[in-house]
């Protein structure tokens, strides 16, 4: 199981997150995605910890929480999903699609 850390503050640093969470367990690790154009972290981050029980009391503990000014968005993580469309198009091939058939 992962943890979706949202509404994370732009200033936030892998050690910050992993600091916060370890109050509640062991953490195995913290992913906090960046903009690939930018490079600037995304307000986001995943957080694996040991145990489901370590889990289930950073979600119930962090929910709501206040942390560097910002109220934190704590759950479990939704299954990754493929974003592509059926044939592998993108998105403006999906738009002309009726245009051309």
């Amino acid at each position: 199981m992962s943890i979706y850390v949202g509404n994370l503050p732009f200033a936030a640093s892998q050690e910050d997150v992993n600091s916060i969470f370890a109050e509640y367990g062991t953490v195995k690790s913290v992913q906090i995605p960046t903009d690939r154009e930018t490079g600037r972290v995304r307000g986001f981050a995943f957080v694996e910890m040991e145990t489901d029980a370590e889990e289930m009391a950073a979600i119930e503990a962090l929910n709501g929480a206040q942390w560097m000014s910002r109220e934190l968005k704590v759950n479990k993580a939704r299954p990754r999903t493929d974003r592509r469309s059926p044939a592998g198009r993108g998105r403006s091939d999906e738009r002309n699609f009726s245009q051309r058939y």
